[in-house]
């Protein structure tokens, strides 16, 4: 027997597309105004620079000749189907939970889609303090980081199951 979509965490995938179409037009935007590896100061701490990393976060395996494309293609198909399937058992009342899982399917996606299409993740915000720079990344980037420290704040400050502490307090 199935649910009705409107009554599960899936009502909330309307986050994960803006994510996603707001992930893809800005790097659309950056690719068709930037010059690969140009780089405008905007404030003392922050630059616009184009970048393509061909690896995952921080560039992590970026020099592995090219299988990583793939592993991480994957990886992004896996999460998002098993944050789709969480969604979908989740009440749609679980506000903060189901919108961090769409903020991680939505940069998920992102990610994906430049990995299919460009063969690389097209990146653009570069953050600095004097001359150290922080690891260029993008919108994607960041709502995958915002919906994984939602999960993690959720789990430490979220009351506990009344249903799971009734089972516990019986054994």
């Amino acid at each position: 027997m199935s649910k009705p979509i409107s009554s599960t965490g899936l009502r909330w995938l309307w986050l994960a597309l803006i994510v996603l179409v707001l992930d893809l037009g800005s790097k659309q935007w950056v690719m068709a105004h930037f010059y690969l590896g140009e780089s405008v100061p905007l404030v003392p701490f922050f630059n616009l620079t184009y970048a393509h990393n061909p690896g995952a976060a921080f560039s992590f395996l970026a020099d592995k000749g090219g299988w990583q494309r793939w592993f991480f293609a994957a990886i992004a198909l896996v999460i998002s189907v098993v944050l789709i399937v969480l969604m979908y058992r989740s009440s749609a009342k679980q506000r903060l939970v189901n919108a961090a899982y769409a903020l991680i399917i939505g940069g998920a996606l992102g990610n994906l889609f430049d990995r299919m299409v460009h063969g690389v993740v097209i990146d653009f915000i570069d953050f600095y303090v004097n001359d150290w720079h922080w690891p260029v990344f993008n919108l994607a980037d960041t709502a995958i980081c915002i919906g994984a420290v939602i999960i993690v704040l959720e789990g430490f400050f979220a009351p506990p199951d009344k249903d799971k502490t009734a089972v516990r307090n019986k054994g």
